[in-house]
């Protein structure tokens, strides 16, 4: 087994404004991310202290979303580049990783 370094990349948005398909098939087909996972959060807030948050009786949800990608910290930087242009500042936090794989 041999260690990697990479970059892990988190994406915080709304349902209403992730755009979560065309997120997707980018980071999937333009970019081949070495992997992603999209989170449906429960509750949450950012920046405004604005409650979204759901209960039996939503009909239209707003709920927090986390895009969760990781990939060599050079394709990692220019992937969030990228993505801050699509959803703005104070949205994407990124930190160093290690993957293990296979020799």
């Amino acid at each position: 087994m041999k260690t990697i370094e990479v970059t892990l990349v988190r994406v915080y948005l709304r349902e209403e404004k992730a755009h979560l398909s065309r997120l997707l098939k980018r980071l999937n087909d333009e970019h081949k991310v070495r992997g992603v996972t999209v989170f449906r959060g429960i509750a949450g807030f950012g920046q405004s202290g604005q409650l979204h948050s759901s209960s039996l009786l939503d009909v239209s949800l707003d709920l927090p979303v986390v895009i969760e990608f990781f990939d060599e910290a050079n394709k990692a930087a220019v992937v969030m580049k990228e993505l801050y242009d699509v959803v703005g500042p104070g949205h994407i936090v990124s930190w160093p990783a290690r993957l293990t794989v296979e020799q």
